[in-house]
């Protein structure tokens, strides 16, 4: 481990001390997990130049002279994790170098592919940035400002919203609760003829057969189930229902899921599950438990006061008492395991930034949550790896590691296969190119910290 962190150094020095040098790079003796499959390639060495992986094989098959080498030994490394609900901020919110600093906390914890999902201008050109190597973050696909009840004024009002989108560069369309049917279809049959994806919450007007019968790419939060799966006939009042009707999941008909389950096969339908943001937002953990955890260090004290300030009010209210809240977490905990162990896809998503989801640091959270609930270690490498390079069709380019796809990978110090939490503390990560050893990661937080500091 010494000699792998002196070399990481050298390494780093020589890249800092010579911009011009192109990244080209052999890494010896590292355990290698593809995620083409479950196992581990045992004492690999791994080629990359110019941001992609070249070959990946046993040490002395590899003859590649003059390139800089560095010794991984007892070292893992697998594919950049992605988080597929994630919120870039607003600059007006916080300004500019604060979506700089989200960018870096993506990246401290093996974050290299975000899906933005509540799109401002500024994101485009933030996306340009990266990808143009100015400055330091994860890949970035964009959703666009949403789609809601309020938004939309009718249905030509979204058919035009959906078409400026697209023409604007977003890579995705995100819809938010208040939409009615003829708004709905109207934004869904646009999005079809232009040729973009869209998803998000389901409108209670709307439905979850509707939506995903029109299209829906991706259901964000598990939404619309529980109420797709209420007795026919119920008549929901959001005064007493509670958020995201949880006070309703008592009526919950089980017998229901297995159509609705057959439907999202049917239909290639996505599930964002955002197990963390639930248990966080709407637990009934307290909001000055929460608000004392070490991540949150890394933030505005403005924004955790605003936190802490939402969660309170529902606690004062009574609406996260352990008796209300703890069934319905359990529902989403067993729903989310029944459609993945249906085949339901999964996308990585924790929400983030959101009431006490702070960027990065929420998806390892969200991680634990998938392990409690029983999926495998390997399906939820996936979920964060190989299903989000399937989400947009752009399978074997990126989420895996073999010759040909995007050079993009973490190295830790454990089998995450068998040790999840070891994915915390990423030793390296790789992302266009760029080598950046822990050292750098760490500076990067420590300055955001040091920024925030406060009593």
């Amino acid at each position: 481990m010494k000699a792998f962190k002196y070399l990481l150094v050298l390494f780093l020095g020589c890249l800092i001390l010579n911009p011009s040098f192109s990244q080209e790079l052999l890494i010896n003796h590292v355990n290698i997990i593809t995620m083409e499959n479950d196992q581990v390639l045992e004492d690999h060495s791994i080629y990359v130049k110019d941001g992609v992986i070249m070959e990946i094989a046993p040490e002395e098959e590899i003859t590649v002279a003059g390139i800089r080498t560095l010794d991984g030994r007892g070292m893992y490394v697998f594919p950049g994790l992605a988080e597929f609900h994630a919120h870039l901020p607003n600059p007006d919110q916080f300004g500019a170098v604060f979506q700089e600093e989200v960018l870096w906390m993506y990246l401290a914890n093996g974050v290299l592919r975000i899906r933005s999902m509540l799109g401002h201008e500024s994101h485009l050109d933030l996306k340009k940035r990266v990808e143009s190597g100015e400055i330091a973050g994860p890949r970035m696909f964009i959703s666009g400002p949403s789609l809601n009840g309020s938004s939309v004024e009718n249905p030509d009002s979204g058919r035009q919203m959906v078409r400026d989108q697209k023409s604007a560069g977003y890579d995705h369309l995100k819809l938010h609760p208040g939409l009615d049917d003829p708004k709905f279809l109207a934004i869904a049959d646009e999005a079809k003829k232009v040729g973009i994806y869209y998803g998000g919450h389901v409108s209670l007007d709307v439905g979850l057969v509707t939506s995903v019968k029109n299209g829906y790419r991706s259901v964000e939060h598990i939404d619309g189930f529980l109420e797709a799966m209420l007795p026919d006939g119920t008549v929901i009042d959001p005064a007493v229902s509670g958020p995201f009707n949880l006070n309703l999941v008592g009526q919950v008909d089980q017998s229901k899921l297995q159509e609705l389950i057959q439907l999202c096969l049917e239909n290639k339908t996505w599930i964002a599950p955002t197990l963390t943001l639930f248990e966080r937002y709407f637990g009934y953990q307290p909001a000055y438990e929460l608000r004392q955890q070490p991540e949150m260090f890394y933030l505005p004290g403005q924004l955790t006061t605003q936190w802490y300030n939402t969660k309170s009010k529902l606690e004062a209210d009574g609406l996260l008492a352990e008796a209300k809240v703890k069934p319905f977490l359990e529902f989403r905990q067993k729903l989310f395991l029944d459609l993945h162990k249906a085949g339901v896809p999964m996308i990585m998503s924790s929400d983030s930034p959101q009431v006490f989801n702070v960027p990065g640091f929420s998806i390892h959270r969200e991680i634990e949550s998938m392990s409690k609930a029983g999926m495998s270690n390997y399906e939820i490498l996936k979920t964060g790896s190989v299903n989000c390079a399937d989400y947009f069709e752009e399978s074997g380019e990126w989420g895996v590691l073999k010759p040909g796809a995007a050079a993009e990978f973490v190295l830790v110090q454990k089998n995450p296969l068998e040790d999840l939490t070891t994915m915390q503390k990423p030793q390296a990560i790789m992302i266009q190119g760029k080598f950046i050893q822990r050292d750098e990661l760490q500076l990067q937080l420590n300055l955001i910290r040091q920024k925030y500091l406060r009593q």
